[in-house]
């Protein structure tokens, strides 16, 4: 008889949970959804709007504005929606303050999702505007994007923690302190990796070698392929692939052949002895007119070096315009396919060892 009178007299919604009425919990429970449904269809029709009116636009800040709004994660704002829902309760500090923290870790998170857009379109923007002189991405600026790329979130994740700590009450500066001694032993563990950061910093603004160049290090050599924060990888002509170290690449010294404004080759080459003198004369202007129809070499000298055991040796110098290695071995070949033909036309014979037995 008790049980039904006390219900009667005390309505079910006045009933307290955790020092606050039911009546309450449930507004609560109504912000949140409430919150998280407006949130959903704001996104949503905001980012179909703004996509149609970037579509009729030819600039990129608006195509940015839509990603960051259609990266907005709906976890991390219902997570946010609680903590506002939630402060229309009073509860007590060991509920409240995990309810806080989960909230400033959301925006935390949110903040930095939506600073790797930035951060990737601000190098986007770089990359459209600085070239070289044919138009082509800055391949100084290409190489060095993941260097770019690491720096930056890892400078705004820092900002990002110290700004959601102080926002939960903790104190920064004497935080910053103990951190920064405690980075002194860090940096004593870490020399190794921090000394490829930093040379990898060393890459990118003094530019030994770029993505692309064909690079010879002490015994190793190859075309850079990517060059990382902490190492950097070349392509063997053999088809591996080389590992190493940016500080030890800046330690080595390093022969960069893109970058030669002109290869010079020198090579041999022996003839018969039985070869009349005037054929022998006339060698030079031969091997200067096969290598003067090559479109960019440039004929330097040809000259009877030296009586060989077998063969009369001829030495060739010559020029072909820029680094570039198929450029060479393509001119190169042609080269001596041209001198087989013109010898064989003039009755010149290459030699080669032979051996003749006298008779006594």
């Amino acid at each position: 008889m008790f049980g039904p009178l006390f219900l009667a007299q005390t309505p079910f919604l006045d009933r307290t949970l955790l020092g606050n009425p039911l009546w309450q919990w449930f507004t609560a429970a109504g912000i949140v959804i409430a919150l998280v449904l407006l949130f959903v269809l704001v996104r949503g029709f905001v980012v179909a709007r703004l996509r149609v009116i970037a579509a009729r636009t030819t600039g990129r800040l608006d195509d940015l504005l839509v990603a960051a709004l259609a990266d907005l994660r709906t976890p991390l704002f219902a997570v946010v929606a609680v903590w506002i829902g939630t402060s229309a309760l009073v509860l007590p500090e060991p509920i409240a303050r995990p309810i806080r923290i989960a909230a400033v870790v959301a925006l935390a998170i949110q903040l930095l999702l939506l600073s790797r857009l930035a951060v990737d379109f601000g190098i986007e923007q770089a990359l459209s505007r600085w070239k070289t002189a044919d138009g082509k991405p800055d391949p100084t600026l290409q190489s060095g994007v993941g260097i770019i790329r690491f720096m930056a979130m890892l400078l705004i994740a820092i900002l990002t923690a110290l700004v959601a700590l102080d926002n939960l009450g903790v104190a920064v500066t004497p935080l910053i302190a103990g951190v920064g001694i405690g980075g002194i032993a860090i940096a004593l563990a870490a020399q190794s990796i921090l000394g490829d950061l930093f040379a990898s910093l060393s890459i990118l603004f003094d530019k030994p070698f770029m993505v692309g160049d064909f690079i010879v290090v002490d015994q190793h050599k190859g075309v850079v392929e990517r060059i990382g924060v902490k190492t950097t990888h070349l392509r063997a002509p053999t088809g591996e692939q080389l590992i190493l170290s940016n500080s030890d690449l800046l330690k080595s010294r390093i022969q960069n052949y893109r970058r030669m404004p002109q290869r010079r080759i020198i090579f041999t080459f022996g003839v018969a002895y039985e070869t009349p003198p005037d054929k022998l004369k006339s060698i030079p202007a031969i091997v200067e007119g096969v290598i003067g129809a090559m479109p960019r070499a440039a004929f330097e000298r040809c000259y009877l070096l030296r009586l060989g055991a077998y063969s009369l040796d001829f030495e060739v110098s010559y020029h072909v315009d820029g680094g570039d290695f198929e450029l060479h071995c393509d001119t190169l070949q042609a080269i001596n396919l041209g001198l087989i033909e013109r010898f064989a036309n003039e009755k010149i014979d290459f030699a080669y060892p032979t051996q003749v037995a006298i008779a006594r």
